[in-house]
């Protein structure tokens, strides 16, 4: 266990996508209750949009408004935190802008090409104001949907592949310069790398290869990856399920440090506070929130 570590909240349905807020107010998204949360820093927890689904990844977009990665519901079993499949009700995922003001929910996307969106998961804004997100896929008791990476615009205009198929596509972060995106493969704990041409425009793959992604890290074992921060000397924080670890690597994919968190679902963080190392980790097999100081300071993204 980080003994830096502190509860700033709990009772939470498996948290995820967490955001700081300009007043220092944390939202996050509670998936299986199909909401998402304000977080005040002494642990008060409030509404802040019923916008229904499975809301995960979360950002600040251009105009101020949440912009949400929803995966359209999950199944839970009695004793799993995590969901096990497609609720019920489930029919796609899509992508929500969330109205600060109001907490309400606009469906920006739910197709791509003709195709329906499976689980959209996580999100990161360039500073041209378009954001890239991932699918992580729809997982059903014997196959699953293929998962991918997009590019689109906040105003509903247009929404552009970046990689498909993509197995298990999770946490997604731009490094500094906007030259990278990383994206994080949950199964089989690969960071993956593309590399950035215009705005929504990766290198072109190579020839028989699903993407131009390359493999610059990973973890062998039980590990599997979720989401990610981006620090701002460039290193990427990925949250590390099973194993409970927040593994930090370099842009080589060197391990920089490792950091024990007493949950075995540390699914995703964010930074804060006025020198931006205050890392805040979603605990979510315990629907926790957790605080720690971080070595250095986390890369402070666009529009927040």
């Amino acid at each position: 266990m980080n003994d830096g570590l502190k509860i700033v909240t709990e009772g939470l349905g498996f948290p995820e996508g967490p955001v700081v807020c300009r007043d220092g107010s944390l939202i996050v998204a509670e998936i299986p209750k199909n909401q998402l949360t304000r977080i005040q820093l002494d642990g008060r927890q409030s509404l802040f949009s019923k916008c229904g689904g499975g809301p995960n990844g979360l950002a600040v977009g251009p105009d101020g408004a949440l912009y949400c990665c929803n995966n359209g519901g999950n199944r839970y079993e009695a004793g799993n935190s995590m969901g096990v499949g497609p609720h019920p009700d489930y029919e796609y995922g899509y992508i929500q802008r969330v109205d600060q003001k109001t907490g309400d929910a606009k469906t920006l996307y739910v197709e791509v090409n003709g195709h329906k969106l499976s689980a959209p998961n996580d999100i990161v804004f360039d500073s041209h104001g378009g954001f890239y997100f991932t699918d992580l896929g729809k997982r059903f008791p014997r196959y699953r949907d293929h998962g991918g990476v997009y590019y689109a615009l906040p105003d509903g205009s247009q929404v552009v592949e970046i990689a498909y198929p993509f197995v298990t596509a999770n946490g997604c972060g731009l490094s500094p310069d906007e030259k990278t995106l990383y994206v994080a493969q949950t199964e089989g704990a690969r960071l993956f790398a593309f590399t950035i041409e215009a705005p929504g425009v990766v290198q072109k793959a190579p020839r028989f290869a699903a993407h131009s992604g390359r493999i610059i890290a990973g973890l062998p074992g039980s590990a599997t990856f979720d989401s990610m921060a981006v620090l701002a000397n460039g290193n990427i924080a990925v949250a590390t399920l099973h194993t409970g670890y927040i593994s930090e690597f370099s842009p080589g994919g060197a391990i920089v440090r490792e950091v024990k968190t007493p949950d075995i679902y540390p699914t995703n963080l964010c930074f804060g506070g006025p020198d931006m190392r205050t890392a805040y980790v979603t605990l979510s097999d315990h629907g926790q929130i957790g605080a720690m100081q971080w070595p250095a300071p986390g890369l402070k993204l666009n529009f927040c």
